[in-house]
């Protein structure tokens, strides 16, 4: 499939770009999407959530009453859970909230969400281009250019370019990333996807590994 490139101020160049029906034009698997998605919001988790148990609660170790004879259920220690000031029972620990996903599950689900994207016409091209200096205006031009300034925008570099992503840094609904960074989440939680020309062998190259 072809689709026109664009320049900086949002002009058609006249050029067309190749994307791959591979990549981007294949019957999406939602599940596969769903799985790498809950995977990288996992793997944001820190985990570090720890509530005080039982043997944590400082407190007296006496039996606070006889066992028998007072008409109520048998207690042994102030410091139980069901005693105000006692530990939790069953509350949370540190864990680790990762788990593995296979590789070429991860690939399915970027190329389902590039199709996604591409279906939904949320794909735009870009000839590559470069700043002087990091200045977030610069960005905020081409931002206008494309009409993308009051949207969620993903910006899909081919290498790495510190002054255009110093330039985005500072947006909060845009974000630069190179093709090597590429992932499920970030393409599914932008509402346009700005490819760079420079990116577009490489996004092809990775995922029809």
């Amino acid at each position: 499939m072809k689709v026109a490139v664009l320049d900086v101020n949002g002009k058609d160049t006249g050029r067309k770009a190749e994307l791959s029906k591979d990549v981007f034009a294949i019957e999406p698997n939602n599940h596969a999407v769903y799985l790498d998605v809950k995977q990288y919001l996992a793997n944001q988790r820190q985990g570090t959530h720890k509530a005080k148990e039982r043997a944590e609660i400082t407190g007296s170790t006496r039996k606070i009453k006889k066992q028998k004879g007072t008409g109520t259920a048998r207690a042994g220690s102030i410091k139980s859970g069901v005693f105000k000031g006692g530990g939790r029972m069953f509350g949370p620990r540190p864990r680790n909230y990762g788990f593995k996903l296979n590789k070429n599950v991860k690939r399915l689900a970027r190329k389902s969400a590039l199709s996604i994207k591409a279906n939904d016409k949320s794909i735009v091209v870009l000839e590559d281009f470069n700043f002087d200096t990091p200045k977030t205006k610069n960005f905020v031009n081409v931002l206008k250019a494309l009409e993308v300034e009051n949207k969620k925008t993903l910006f899909v570099l081919g290498d790495s370019n510190n002054n255009v992503y110093l330039s985005s840094r500072n947006l909060k609904r845009s974000e630069v990333v190179t093709s090597s960074e590429l992932s499920t989440y970030k393409i599914m939680n932008a509402n346009k996807v700005v490819l760079l020309e420079g990116a577009l062998e490489g996004i092809e190259s990775n995922l029809n590994k």
